[in-house]
């Protein structure tokens, strides 16, 4: 017969307000004192906890782990460590620190029948679905495949350079992958190069790919990732689909010209992602080296902005040079816009865009405004005071509260992983159904948190999350959203906005709302629709 050896909510009734404080974190506090001190008690404290953790989560996670160890009286850390095979130093709470719990391993199982848990379900991995099924399972609509027999007809005719210009929620990504499909099945072997400037495009890029080549492949292929800590060595690199980040791939070239040459003869196709940013020295130099010493080789950039910048016409003229002026847009009889179009016809839902201003009270220095201007993106220690800002926090919480009376489900974007946990934490706080999903979010519970934001409960949920739901997300009930995270990248702030207008015809919703944060000296965007069409004059050939 099973022991039952100590019940998790014993051990946690163990927690002072230190601990507790520890495991939500401080930042939380402060915003729950701002709002009522009396949410602040020890035992509602450990009600939210576990409102917001499993008690299997939190044992999970090595950090939670090993703060909710100190708790155990010495006694039971003693047949603890006994059962754990921890080592024997003398110290048990320092041995029960040391132990390394591996997933799916004894130790794990051993850990959980100490407190009476189960162990979470192992993840099935989905099976490829029936060859009998007759509809297409990675389909275009007809203005995708329109946009692809011109991208083809550019590729084959000199210089071999165009832009794919797409708006959010077209499906540019899709229409891309199908291009390169079609190019690895007819010309094999061949490479085709993949260049993102930011690890999460590269990590999109490299989960898009898997999805679009498990339907419209014609062999066994090999994804090549060169981002991050992912290294690659080209000895045996001839056939299939490099993702580089250029950062990473301007390094290597930088310390061996041979690697960049070896990439470049072997491949038929280089595209960049979020092309209007080719021609910043580092990344037009990579593209240049990539593609004009081979005939064979094409470039194809995608964009749902063919712009460098928002105001200098010279950098733009520069960038529809760098393309040949070559850009392939939707175009539609009869409407002006295809975000029109996409609207009318209900691929697209009908975006309502709102700005949340805020005063920031400080201004970018020189030296930042120029790291901006170079990455796109807002460097990290203006992130850091954005997030920690408490009256910026509640102004968010409030708004995404507000939504709730007139959508079931919410999507905040937050600045960070700590910036998601504390705003899903107050929320609940506050009465509201909200979860958070980061990327240390275990699948199997973002898995859970996912299927439960997409049942058909009346009750408003608020899914909060940093870094994992800008791409790939599914959910057609979403009606909102609220843009914490500043960016000076169209394309993050696209993908954001892309997860709340997908139309009825894409599974979505007739109108969406969307709620941005516009930090006051800050850059950043507050209106897809406008910037489709903000460089059109500077593509146009004499």
């Amino acid at each position: 017969m099973r022991r039952q050896i100590l019940k998790f909510e014993d051990l946690l009734l163990r927690a002072d307000d230190e601990t507790l404080q520890n495991l939500l974190g401080s930042a939380v506090l402060r915003s729950l004192k701002l709002l009522d001190s009396s949410l602040t008690s020890p035992s509602r404290l450990r009600e939210i906890l576990l409102g917001l953790y499993s008690p299997e989560s939190l044992l999970l996670n090595s950090s939670s782990r090993k703060q909710l160890l100190e708790l155990l009286r010495p006694e039971k850390a003693k047949i603890l460590a006994l059962i754990l095979d921890a080592p024997s130093n003398g110290d048990v709470f320092k041995a029960l620190r040391e132990v390394k719990i591996r997933k799916n391993s004894e130790q794990e199982r051993a850990l959980f029948d100490f407190f009476e848990l189960s162990l979470p379900k192992p993840e099935v991995i989905d099976e490829n679905p029936s060859t009998k099924i007759s509809q297409p399972q990675y389909a275009l609509f007809v203005h995708q495949r329109h946009a692809i027999h011109k991208v083809k007809q550019y590729l084959l005719q000199e210089p071999k350079r165009v832009l794919l210009h797409m708006p959010t929620g077209s499906g540019k990504t899709r229409t891309a992958m199908n291009v390169i499909c079609d190019r690895l099945r007819f010309q094999e072997p061949t490479l085709i190069v993949w260049l993102a400037y930011s690890e999460e495009l590269c990590e999109q890029a490299a989960a898009e790919f898997f999805k679009a080549w498990k339907y419209l492949g014609d062999r066994p292929i090999n994804l090549y990732r060169f981002w991050g800590n992912h290294e690659l060595e080209l000895a045996d690199v001839r056939d299939g689909i490099v993702v580089a980040g250029l950062s990473k791939l301007y390094s290597r070239a930088k310390r061996s010209i041979q690697f960049i040459n070896q990439l470049g003869s072997r491949s038929s196709l280089v595209v960049i992602d979020e092309a209007h940013q080719a021609i910043a020295e580092t990344y037009s130099l990579v593209l240049d080296s990539l593609v004009i010493p081979y005939e064979r080789t094409a470039l194809l950039g995608l964009t749902a902005t063919p712009g460098r910048t928002w105001s200098d016409i010279n950098a733009d003229t520069k960038l529809a040079k760098f393309f040949g002026q070559n850009k392939v847009t939707l175009e539609i009889d009869d409407y002006s816009s295809p975000v029109e179009y996409l609207i009318a016809e209900q691929y697209l839902a009908k975006p309502l865009f709102k700005s949340l201003l805020y005063q920031s009270g400080w201004e970018l220095s020189e030296r930042d405004r120029a790291l901006i201007q170079e990455e796109l993106e807002l460097p990290q220690h203006i992130l850091n005071r954005l997030a920690d800002d408490e009256q910026r926090n509640l102004r968010i919480l409030l708004e995404a509260e507000n939504l709730t009376y007139r959508h079931r489900r919410i999507l905040v974007f937050a600045i960070s992983v700590d910036h998601a946990k504390l705003l899903a934490t107050v929320l609940k706080v506050r009465g509201l159904k909200a979860n958070v999903i980061t990327g240390s979010t275990t699948s199997s519970e973002r898995d859970r948190l996912i299927t439960e934001f997409k049942n058909n409960s009346p009750e408003p949920q608020i899914l909060c999350n940093y870094g994992v739901l800008t791409t790939g997300f599914d959910a057609p009930q979403t009606g909102a959203a609220v843009i914490a995270r500043p960016t000076s990248s169209l394309v993050l702030y696209s993908q954001m906005v892309g997860r709340v207008i997908r139309g009825v015809k894409a599974g979505g919703n007739a109108t969406a709302e969307i709620v941005t944060v516009v930090d006051s000296g800050l850059p950043g965007f507050g209106s897809i629709s406008e910037a489709f069409t903000n460089w059109e004059d500077v593509w146009r050939k004499d």
